[in-house]
């Protein structure tokens, strides 16, 4: 008997706690339907209430949209240098204003020996290539036409194993092409569409530079970047391009590591054995620079970073605006229906309950501005995408959203706390 008496309260605590929460749901239900049947009744002024909130959502996730297109752009067409690859050059790409042109009058450039000499003496790397390019470019004929605007670069024979290029037919540069300083080129595309459209290019004779190449292989399509076609190239031999057109040229030299845990290691092995190389005392800085995809994403991110901060300032703006007119319909509606709430707490509603009420009708309408925001971003994030880059993440809509509902509650508490606070025979008073 004294067992049932001590547990008797719980069972009436739980049976409490369970009404008051079935109480709350139906409060919440009902709530959130006569929000809906406002909404439906007035619908110029439900247009207006929203207008601010649609806007905010709406931009803010189509800038999200564009900067993680154009994070993703870069990361994989112009920062990706391979899988654990490291890059080193004259300078350092992520130097400041200030660095660049202090390095310019310091640095020195990498030259065919430094990549040699790294060859030779580098442990711990996979695979290592260099690369250079020729300016002013030298012209590129076939049979008397001629193609503008065509990069043509020295390649040692691993950077195919490094590069973005792939050989669709053909073969790249061999060993031996470079050894002997083989009179042979590597094509892109678009010089196979301007000289061979109904023909195959192998073995065809390119003049570049008023030099005969033989054509030896043809790249796969890589496509363009920012509007700019990537199938514009020629490549030859590095030894060839030092040979025929650049004494000494200034080269990138692409090192790859075996996995993400050696590259901190490797790139300290590369700064020892080049500052060794240059005779720098220990006081001195770098006279080269050592560059990595993280390093140039970083420094984009940065950038993106302060578009999507002003773009932030900018929703903010359009969110107050939003929630202060959200605030003055709900206002005007209080004053509407204040025989109503009188009706209401003279029928045994609670302040809890009106309060639940109207900060419902308040997060509903805001809401509702947020998924229209969200279906027109989506919209146009696909058009911007047809034309430039954009991709929706999942977090901008989730943001969005929360950023609407946050808005609409904060903005409605005066307004249902000013509900809640009427007195009932007031507000009987007040004439329907």
């Amino acid at each position: 008997m004294a067992a049932i008496n001590q547990t008797h309260p719980q069972v009436v605590s739980r049976f409490v706690k369970a009404r008051e929460l079935a109480g709350f749901w139906g409060t919440a239900r009902e709530a959130f339907w006569i929000s809906l049947d406002t909404l439906r009744a007035h619908k110029l002024r439900t247009f207006l209430t929203l207008l601010g909130v649609v806007i905010a959502t709406t931009t803010l996730i189509v800038v999200m949209s564009v900067i993680n297109g154009m994070n993703l752009y870069v990361a994989n067409k112009i920062a990706n240098l391979g899988a654990n690859t490291l890059v080193l050059s004259q300078f350092k790409w992520t130097s400041t204003q200030e660095e660049w042109l202090i390095a310019q009058r310091r640095n020195k450039a990498i030259r065919l020996d430094d990549y040699e000499f790294l060859k030779d003496n580098l442990q711990g790397f996979k695979t290592i290539a260099a690369e250079a390019g020729v300016s002013p470019q030298p012209e590129v004929k076939y049979k008397g036409r001629s193609l503008e605007q065509t990069d043509v670069g020295g390649v040692t024979p691993s950077m195919i194993d490094l590069g973005s290029e792939t050989v669709a037919s053909g073969r790249f540069i061999t060993s031996t092409d470079y050894e002997h300083d083989s009179m042979v080129c590597f094509i892109g595309m678009d010089l196979v569409d301007a000289f061979f459209p109904m023909s195959d290019p192998l073995d065809k004779t390119l003049m570049i530079g008023g030099q005969p190449f033989r054509i030896i292989g043809v790249a796969d399509r890589l496509g363009t970047i920012f509007g700019q076609s990537q199938d514009s190239f020629v490549q030859i031999p590095l030894t060839t391009l030092e040979k025929a057109f650049v004494a000494r040229p200034h080269l990138n030299v692409n090192i790859q590591g075996f996995d993400d845990a050696s590259m901190q290691e490797l790139g300290d092995e590369v700064r020892t054995m080049m500052r060794s190389r240059h005779h720098l005392p220990y006081k001195e800085n770098d006279d080269f620079g050592i560059n990595s995809s993280e390093a140039l994403l970083s420094v984009w991110k940065q950038l993106t970073g302060s578009i999507f901060a002003i773009a932030i300032a900018i929703v903010a703006v359009f969110m107050v605006v939003g929630g202060i007119v959200i605030m003055n319909i709900m206002l005007a509606s209080v004053t509407e229906r204040t025989h109503e709430i009188g009706v209401r707490k003279s029928l045994g509603a609670r302040r809890r309950d009106i309060l639940t009420q109207f900060l419902i009708e308040s997060a509903v309408m805001s809401v509702l501005g947020g998924l229209i925001g969200v279906g027109l971003a989506v919209i146009i994030a696909q058009l911007v995408a047809a034309v430039f880059t954009a991709a929706v993440p999942l977090s901008a809509i989730v943001v969005g959203m929360a950023l609407s509902t946050i808005v609409g509650l904060f903005f409605g508490i005066y307004p249902a706390s000013k509900a809640s606070r009427l007195s009932p025979i007031e507000a009987l008073r007040t004439e329907i």
